[in-house]
């Protein structure tokens, strides 16, 4: 008779290395709780956690801005007309979104994600210059923005126009994941969908040369207000 295949010999290894006993869930988030609490017991101020994202952000060259509550929809209209932006989606219903639209010159036709994709995805990708999205939160230590998409702002806002506009709030931000993580209750229930960027879209090939825009937006501009969140608004 002959001997296990190389299918059962590799089932056989994977069982004899497999755990005895389920791992302590609650072990391992004392440890990794462990781990950060030297970086996050004292919360660094909203200031320099926005210095920081915007140098990190900076490094990947992302267009980062600075400006007060009421003074980015003014900015950021003059920069969108100054870039050529014809096209432009973003949330009307969203607060951003209405103080935005209102400040911008009649030259930028803003349309709002009121189809399915499936109805108009010829002209989302063919005529749409920049799409604008509003950040739940951002992680400093990686110059990262997360983005809870929704039915005003789909992630395809975020990864379809070649130039993606985000706001973030300075008191939003986090040190780190963990921070993120805790501050924000992911353990007790995520949001369905969540997207992470940290800048525009970039690939390299075998050579390492590195190109933007092969995967996604080939610009970001993120503009970080120095102040506080409307109260009860995660967007």
């Amino acid at each position: 008779m002959s001997g296990p295949g190389a299918r059962e010999r590799m089932l056989g290894r994977l069982r004899a290395a497999a755990p005895a006993a389920p791992p302590d869930v609650a072990a391992l988030d004392r440890m990794i709780d462990q781990h950060y609490v030297p970086a996050t017991v004292s919360t660094p101020p909203a200031a320099s956690l926005a210095d920081m994202l915007e140098r990190v952000m900076s490094a990947v060259q992302a267009n980062v801005m600075r400006a007060g509550p009421g003074e980015w929809p003014t900015l950021l209209a003059e920069k969108i007309a100054a870039h050529g932006v014809r096209r432009l989606v973003l949330d009307p219903a969203s607060r951003e979104g209405a103080a935005l639209s209102s400040v911008l010159p009649a030259s930028v036709q803003t349309l709002g994600f009121d189809r399915p994709l499936e109805q108009w995805k010829g002209e989302l990708f063919d005529s749409v210059d920049a799409g604008f999205t509003v950040a739940r939160s951002g992680i400093a230590a990686t110059g990262t923005l997360i983005l809870a998409p929704d039915r005003g702002s789909p992630r395809t806002v975020s990864l379809v126009p070649p130039l993606h506009i985000a706001l973030i709030y300075a008191d939003s931000l986090h040190a780190n994941m963990h921070a993120a993580v805790r501050a924000e209750r992911w353990g007790e229930g995520m949001p369905s969908n969540l997207v992470m960027v940290s800048g525009p879209s970039k690939t390299s090939d075998i050579q390492q040369t590195l190109a933007y825009g092969a995967h996604g937006p080939r610009w970001m501009w993120v503009i970080i207000v120095d102040g506080a969140r409307p109260q009860g608004e995660w967007k």
